[in-house]
C-alpha cells in the first residue's frame, strides 16, 4: 500500500474519491457510534472501551428484564455517562422474556395491564437518579408490528397495527401520557419501528393531534447504508408536511453480521449516519457486553474498535465527500472533516479494494499554506474477537498544493480494511516517518493442501447477497483439525528475506459444538519446513465463523518454505476440540516494526484551551501542541499485554505537566530550561488492549510533542502469585480439571455467599498504587430464549486488607478451561497484603428479588493466579 502525488495517473479500478474542503456540511455529529446491547455492566467493556470509542447513546433493556443477561438499564448508566455517553435508551418492552414479547395475560387489555403497571415502576425507578435521570430517554413499545400489536400469538389481538393501527395509537397515547404524568422532563422515543413505514405518517398525524408525540423518532435500518440517507429525507419531509419538529432522530438498530466488525463495511455505514446528521445504534445480534463486535474480552478493539476512535476524534465541520459511485453499498465510501482552527483535515475510506485516487479540492492556502503534510493509516480487520493493535502507518510525506488541490494515489487497497488520511500543513522541516509495517503477506486456508481424514470446504459465509451470515477473508474456509483427525493443513509461503515474522492464524472454534465442550481451546500442532513443532490454541468464539486469531514468531530464511497446521504430533499429543481455519498471515518484524509507536501530540485530542502550532522548529512532526494551564492531550494507546512498557514524553522547552495512565496520576513530566527535551522513557504499567494516556499541563506554558511507547525493560517490580497457595473455606477449593491453569490447578467454587471465599496473601515492595492481573476463566451460559447467545459475566468481591469490597466484572471466556487476563488497580501495604475473593448472587433493583432465569451469576470465576505489579 502506497500514497504518492498523482496529478496525471491513471483512472484507479475504484474510483475518485473526492473531498471538497470548501463545502462544509454542518459541524460534526458523531452519531454512528451507538450501540444497542452494546454495555454489559461497569467494567464489561471497560470504561476506557467505552470512551475511547466515543460511544454516544445506548440503547439496552429496562432495569431488572428478563430479554437477556446484563444490560440493566440503571447499571449501565452511570458508568456510561462517566465514560463521555450522552443519552440511554431504555426498552421497556425488554422487561419481558422471549421475542416476540411475552406478555401475561390471557386478553389484550389483560397484557396492556400488565405492561402499564411494569412502565410505571421502570419511571418510578428513573426518579431515583438524581442528576443522571438527565440522560434516559423512554422506549415504550419496540418493532410493535412484529411484537404487542403485530398478528402473532403473543400480540395484542391478532391484528396489525399497520393495517388496524387503533389498539397501538390508544396505547400509545395512554402510556405516553402515563409517562410524562409521572416524569414530567422525560424524553420518549418512538415508533421504534423495523422500518420507516408508509404507515408512520398516521401515527404522526395521532400523536400530533393528541399531543403525545415522541421528544425523539426512532427506527430501523437493518437495510443498507443508502437506506439511511433515504429514509432520513423521507422522514424529514413528512416532519415539514405534518408541520411538525425538526426532531432528534436515533436509528437504534442498523447493520447485520456481514458489515459488523468489518472496517470496510462499516465506514460505508459512518459515510451515510454522519451525512444525515443522526444518531444510530448498532444492532445487537450476538453477545451483549462488546460493543457489538468492537471489543475483545473487557478491554481490548478490535478493527472496528478503532475505526470508531478514529471516527469520534474528528473535530470541527464535516465537508462534502463525492464517492466515485455515490450512496452504493459496497463500493468505495468516505467521510471527512476540516478543523480550521486545528489546520487539519481528515477522511475515513473504505469499502473497495484495488486502487483509489483520494482528491482534495479547494485546499485553502490560509489554512494549509502551499505544501501539505499527509500521513496515511490502515485500520484492518481483525475478526470479531480478534484484538488489533493501532492502525499501520502506511506513508508519511508531504505534497505540494496545486491550483488549490491534492491528489493522493492509494494502491493495494484491502476491501476488509478502513484508511485514515490526516492532512496538516507542510513544509517546516518534519521528518518524514517510515511505515510502521513492513512486507505482509496473507494465505487463505482454501487455497492450502490438506493431507488426511476429515477435511472440509466450508461456506459461502457472509457476502452482500447474505448479510445474516459472519464476513471472512473470502467466505470459504477449512475445517478438519478436530478431535480423533490426522489431517495436516499445508501452507507454501515465499518471504523476501532472512527474519523473525509474526505468525497470525484466523481461526475458530464454536464454544458449544460437543468436540469442544470437553477441552475449550482447540489445539493443533505448527511446523516450519518439517521442524520442531510448536503448539497454538486456536480461539473460541460464541458461533461458528467468528473469527479471531492466535499468535507466534517463527524464523524464516528467504525463499519458499512449508508451514502446516497438523491434528497430531508425536512428541506434543493430537489435537482436542474442533476447528475451521480461515487464513494466515506473515509480517516481517524489521526495525520499523519493533521500534517504539510514535503518538503525535498535534493528532491526539486535545482539551483545556490546547491548540496546535506548526511553527516549532525541532517538532518530530508537523506541529506540536501549545498546552496551557489545565489543558489537556490525550491518547489512545495500545499495549500487547498487561504490564510494563516503556513511555516517554517529548517536550519542546520548559513546562511541567502530568501525566495520567487509565485515570491513575503516574507521574510528571517536564521542569528542564533545555531548548529541546527528549525525555528519558519511563516504566510504566499499561492495561492489555486500550489505555487512555493523557498529559495536562501544570504551568502556565506546555509545548507537547509526541509520546512514545516501547517495549518492557522489566525494571517494575512484579510478582505471581497462584490462586492454589491461597486458603479456600466453605465451596471454594482447588481443582486439577482445568488444564490451561498454570500448573492444572486453580480454583473453583467462590461465591454463593462470602463463606465460601478465596483468601491470598500477596507482597509490594512499598505502598502505593498496584495492577492486580487476574487470571480467570469463565464459561457460565443462561439460556436464550432466540438467535443471541447469553453469556453470564461472573463477578467477585475483592476485599484488601479487610476493606470494603471492590466488585469487578469477568467477561465471558467462552469455556471453563480457557483463560483470560484482567487487570484492576488496587491500593497496598509495604510488605504482605491479603487479597480476599467472594461473591453473591445480586438482587434485582429492589434489593430482594432475584432473576429467575440463571442471568445473574451467584459466583465468581474460576482463578488461577494474580500478578502483582507497580504502576510505576
Amino acid at each position: 500500500m502506497d500514497a504518492v502525488a498523482a496529478e496525471a495517473s491513471e483512472a484507479p479500478t475504484s474510483g475518485n474519491l473526492t473531498i471538497d474542503l470548501g463545502t462544509d456540511t454542518g459541524p460534526f455529529h458523531g452519531g454512528a457510534s451507538g450501540t444497542l446491547y452494546g454495555l454489559y455492566g461497569d467494567g464489561v467493556p471497560s470504561r476506557n472501551a467505552v470512551e475511547g470509542m466515543y460511544v454516544r447513546t445506548v440503547s439496552t433493556k429496562a432495569q431488572d428484564g428478563t430479554q437477556h443477561p446484563g444490560a440493566d438499564a440503571l447499571e449501565i448508566l452511570r458508568p456510561f455517562v462517566e465514560a463521555g455517553g450522552r443519552d440511554v435508551y431504555v426498552y421497556m418492552t425488554d422487561i419481558y422474556r422471549g421475542f416476540p414479547y411475552e406478555w401475561p395475560g390471557d386478553t389484550g387489555a389483560e397484557r396492556l395491564a400488565d405492561f402499564t403497571a411494569r412502565v410505571r415502576r421502570q419511571v418510578d425507578q428513573v426518579l431515583t437518579l438524581g442528576t443522571y435521570k438527565a440522560h434516559v430517554v423512554y422506549v415504550p413499545f419496540n418493532e410493535p408490528e412484529g411484537n404487542m400489536f403485530g398478528e402473532e400469538e403473543w400480540s395484542y389481538d391478532r391484528v396489525s397495527w399497520r393495517t388496524g393501527p387503533d389498539r397501538y395509537f390508544t396505547a400509545w397515547r395512554d402510556i405516553h401520557r402515563l409517562i410524562r404524568e409521572l416524569d414530567p422532563g422525560a424524553r420518549i422515543a418512538g415508533p421504534n419501528t423495523c422500518l420507516l413505514y408508509d404507515e408512520v405518517r398516521g401515527f404522526l398525524e395521532f400523536a400530533k393531534a393528541e399531543d403525545v408525540l415522541p421528544d425523539v423518532i426512532t427506527w430501523h435500518e437493518l437495510t443498507t447504508p443508502d437506506e439511511i440517507r433515504t429514509s432520513v429525507a423521507k422522514y424529514r419531509a413528512l416532519e415539514r408536511e405534518l408541520g411538525i419538529g425538526p426532531l432528534p432522530v436515533n436509528i437504534n438498530e442498523y447493520a447485520h453480521n456481514y458489515h459488523l466488525s468489518v472496517p470496510g463495511q462499516m465506514i460505508q455505514w459512518i459515510a451515510a449516519i454522519e451525512e444525515s446528521k443522526v444518531d444510530a445504534d448498532m444492532a445487537y445480534w450476538n453477545i451483549d457486553g462488546n460493543l457489538n463486535d468492537s471489543v475483545v474480552e473487557a478491554n481490548k478493539g478490535n478493527g472496528q474498535w478503532w475505526l470508531f476512535n478514529a471516527y469520534g476524534q474528528f473535530t470541527g465541520d464535516t465537508v462534502q465527500v463525492t464517492a466515485p459511485h455515490p450512496n452504493v453499498q459496497y463500493t468505495l465510501q468516505g467521510v471527512a472533516m476540516l478543523d480550521r482552527a486545528k489546520r487539519q483535515a481528515r477522511v475515513l475510506l473504505g469499502g473497495a479494494g484495488g486502487s483509489a485516487d483520494v482528491v482534495f479540492e479547494r485546499v485553502d492556502s490560509d489554512i494549509f499554506g502551499t505544501t501539505v503534510h499527509a500521513r496515511l493509516f490502515e485500520i484492518p480487520w481483525t475478526g470479531q474477537v480478534g484484538a488489533s493493535a493501532q492502525p499501520l502507518r502506511l506513508a508519511d510525506r508531504e505534497h505540494p498544493v496545486v491550483d488549490g488541490k491534492v491528489t493522493l494515489r492509494l494502491t493495494d487497497l484491502e476491501a476488509m480494511s478502513a484508511y485514515q488520511v490526516m492532512l496538516s500543513p507542510g513544509g517546516n522541516g518534519a521528518v518524514a516517518l517510515a511505515p510502521s509495517v513492513g512486507w505482509r503477506r496473507s494465505y487463505q486456508a482454501e487455497g492450502a493442501a490438506y493431507i488426511g481424514d476429515g477435511h472440509s470446504l466450508n461456506g459461502p459465509e457472509g457476502s452482500p447477497s447474505d448479510v445474516d451470515r459472519f464476513a471472512g477473508s473470502t467466505g470459504y474456509h477449512v475445517g478438519g483439525l478436530r478431535t480423533g483427525s490426522d489431517g495436516v493443513l499445508v501452507f507454501s509461503v515465499e518471504v523476501p528475506e532472512d527474519g523473525t515474522y509474526d505468525l497470525r492464524v484466523f481461526a475458530n472454534s464454536y464454544n458449544l459444538a460437543d468436540a469442544v465442550r470437553e477441552q475449550g481451546p482447540t489445539n493443533v500442532f505448527l511446523r516450519v519446513d518439517g521442524g520442531h513443532a510448536q503448539e497454538l490454541r486456536l480461539p473460541l468464539a460464541y458461533k461458528w465463523a467468528v473469527w479471531g486469531h492466535t499468535d507466534t514468531r517463527v524464523e524464516l530464511t528467504a525463499g519458499a518454505h512449508t508451514i502446516t497446521l497438523a491434528a497430531q504430533d508425536h512428541d506434543l499429543g493430537v489435537t482436542r476440540g474442533d476447528a475451521v481455519v480461515d487464513r494466515l498471515d506473515l509480517a516481517l518484524r524489521d526495525d520499523q516494526v519493533t521500534a517504539p509507536a510514535l503518538y503525535d501530540a498535534e493528532f491526539a485530542a486535545l482539551g483545556g484551551g490546547a491548540r496546535v502550532d506548526y511553527g516549532q522548529g525541532g517538532a518530530s512532526g508537523p506541529g506540536v501542541v501549545v498546552l496551557p494551564r489545565g489543558g489537556t492531550a490525550t491518547f489512545w494507546v495500545h499495549a500487547a499485554e498487561d504490564g510494563e512498557a516503556v513511555v516517554g514524553v517529548d517536550l519542546i522547552g520548559p513546562g511541567e505537566g502530568e501525566l495520567t495512565i487509565n485515570g491513575e496520576n503516574v507521574g510528571m513530566v517536564g521542569g528542564d530550561d533545555m531548548r529541546i527535551v527528549e525525555r528519558s522513557p519511563a516504566p510504566l504499567f499499561l492495561t492489555s488492549g486500550i489505555n487512555k494516556v493523557t498529559i495536562t499541563a501544570t504551568s502556565d506554558q506546555l509545548v507537547l510533542d509526541r509520546l512514545q511507547v516501547g517495549a518492557s525493560l522489566g525494571l517494575l517490580p512484579t510478582s505471581t502469585h497462584p490462586a492454589e497457595e491461597g486458603t479456600t473455606t466453605g465451596s471454594a477449593r482447588v481443582t486439577g480439571v482445568h488444564t490451561f491453569a498454570t500448573g492444572g490447578k486453580a480454583v473453583d467454587g467462590i461465591g454463593g455467599g462470602p463463606a465460601n471465599a478465596l483468601t491470598l496473601t500477596v507482597t509490594a515492595e512499598r505502598a502505593g498504587r498496584h495492577a492486580l492481573t487476574i487470571r480467570y476463566s469463565n464459561g457460565e451460559q443462561a439460556p436464550a430464549t432466540h438467535y443471541n447467545p447469553d453469556p453470564v459475566c461472573r463477578h467477585a468481591d475483592i476485599s484488601i486488607n479487610g476493606s470494603v469490597p471492590q466488585r469487578v466484572l469477568f467477561p465471558t471466556t467462552f469455556h471453563f478451561n480457557n483463560f483470560h487476563d484482567l487487570s484492576v488497580p488496587v491500593t497496598l501495604d509495604q510488605g504482605a497484603n491479603t487479597l480476599t475473593f467472594t461473591a453473591d448472587e445480586l438482587p434485582d433493583h429492589d434489593g430482594h428479588s432475584r432473576n429467575q432465569y440463571g442471568q445473574r451469576s451467584a459466583y465468581a470465576p474460576v482463578i488461577d493466579t494474580v500478578t502483582v505489579t507497580r504502576l510505576a
